[in-house]
């Protein structure tokens, strides 16, 4: 057997027994009951507070809108997908602080600015840099809620 190898085997024996001593104090005793997760973690997420009300939940109160996004491009999105997470809201109409549709180009570029990983033909993007950059909000002239209406 070479010299070198002689060295080596004990190294790596320690090593694995190393690794075999931190994995059994770092993996939760859960892990591994069904299946490759954390079994605990169901009862954490369970105990959550709920963010999300769902899009029959605006529909309740905002039919008029709702109508408006049926006919648009963007119907099949979720309201929270833009207007944020409101189930605060639903519990009680005067909270708005999740609602609030900004509006402006940040905003609206998280989805429409140019990104080589969308496809074009699925999202329509722009440069946001270029596209009008004397406004503030895209939707002075883009109404989110009608079918890409435009102010003249």
């Amino acid at each position: 057997m070479p010299v070198q190898l002689k060295t080596l085997i004990p190294l790596f024996a320690v090593f694995i027994i190393l690794f075999l001593i931190a994995r059994h104090f770092l993996i939760p005793d859960s892990f591994g009951k069904y299946g490759h997760y954390r079994a605990n973690s169901i009862d954490e997420i369970a105990a959550l507070p709920i963010n999300y009300a769902g899009k029959a939940v605006c529909i309740d109160c905002h039919d008029t809108e709702a109508e408006l996004l049926a006919s648009d491009a963007h119907a099949g999105l979720s309201c929270e997908v833009c207007h944020g997470p409101n189930a605060k809201h639903a519990d009680d109409y005067e909270i708005k602080e999740y609602l609030i549709k900004q509006g402006t180009r940040e905003f609206c570029g998280r989805c429409h600015s140019l990104n080589p990983a969308r496809k074009i033909e699925v999202i329509n993007q722009i440069d946001i840099k270029e596209h009008h950059p004397e406004k503030e909000n895209c939707i002075d002239c883009h109404n989110p809620h009608a079918v890409w209406e435009l102010k003249e």
